[in-house]
Order: structure tokens, then sequence, then C-alpha cells
């Protein structure tokens, strides 16, 4: 997927709430992130929710939002907020952020 062209690769947010520190959410998110060749970041919210930011071709975005809701193993999602998002350009493949 990284061969799309640059002009048709969008950036997305999630703002995920429930129990979703804790549990390997963001290690999950990086797995996740990876498969669907996106780059992004995610981190933990002093609030107690998950921040993803993602960039890459709408399908799989909208393949990462799905995965989102379901979490890992342990997991349990409870709201998921999604915005237009802002990334970087240098932010290559996923990350954590602390």
């Amino acid at each position: 997927m990284r061969a799309v062209a640059e002009t048709n690769m969008i950036c997305r947010q999630w703002l995920v709430d429930g129990r979703v520190q804790g549990v390997g959410f963001r290690w999950f998110v990086l797995r996740e992130g990876g498969a669907l060749s996106l780059d992004g970041t995610v981190r933990n919210l002093p609030d107690g929710r998950v921040e993803v930011v993602a960039r890459g071709a709408a399908a799989a975005l909208d393949d990462l939002a799905a995965r989102l809701r379901r979490g890992p193993r342990g997991a349990r999602v409870s709201s998921l907020q999604e915005a237009p998002g802002s990334l970087h350009n240098r932010v290559n493949g996923f990350h954590v952020e602390h």
C-alpha cells in the first residue's frame, strides 16, 4: 500500500475510550497499523484514553478503525471518536509516543 500516490493518502485521528490502557492496546495498534502498511503514532492520554493518528489509503484506515473498535484481548472499547488527523511527513511506519 505504500505505493499509493501521496495525493491519495489521507490522515485520521481516533480517540479510543474504555479499558484501553494496561492491556497492550498500543502494541496491538503497532502490529495492526504495520500489517496495513500505515504510517502513524499511538499514545496513552492522561485521561485514560488512547490516541491513534494514522496516514494511508482510505480503505486501510477504515480497516484500522474496525480493528480499533475490537481492540486486543483484555481490552473493552466503549467508544471510538474519529476526526481528520495531521501527521508529520517524516513519520514512517507506526511508532509509540510517550
